[in-house]
């Protein structure tokens, strides 16, 4: 079996051996660069979604997230009633808006 799995001897600390404290010091680098890269912007992201899913109104045009291009005929506290078509209206979820578009996209598409 010690063929296999070698036997672990005990070394004393010799002068000049290697710290932990560089390993330690990337550690932390590596967690901050995901912090600012990964994890802040999308937390900016959501809360400027959810601004925008608190500011809607009847007669704004929204696209969804499923690419439903629409007007807000109705505001519900977890609905939104669309308007796709001419008579053509959709329930969907409030956090599935995509985005506010500008007035009058809705007649040029």
């Amino acid at each position: 079996m010690n063929a296999l799995i070698p036997d672990a001897w005990a070394q004393a600390a010799a002068p000049g051996a290697p710290s932990q404290v560089p390993m330690l010091i990337l550690m932390v680098a590596f967690v901050g660069v995901f912090y600012f890269l990964l994890i802040r912007p999308q937390q900016k992201k959501a809360k400027e979604h959810q601004a925008l899913i608190a500011k809607l109104a009847a007669g704004d045009e929204v696209v969804t997230t499923g690419g439903i291009l629409g007007k807000v005929t109705d505001v519900g506290d977890s609905f939104i009633t669309l308007e796709i078509a001419e008579g053509v209206r959709v329930k969907v979820q409030r956090f599935q808006v995509a985005q506010l578009m500008p007035k009058g996209t809705l007649r040029s598409a």
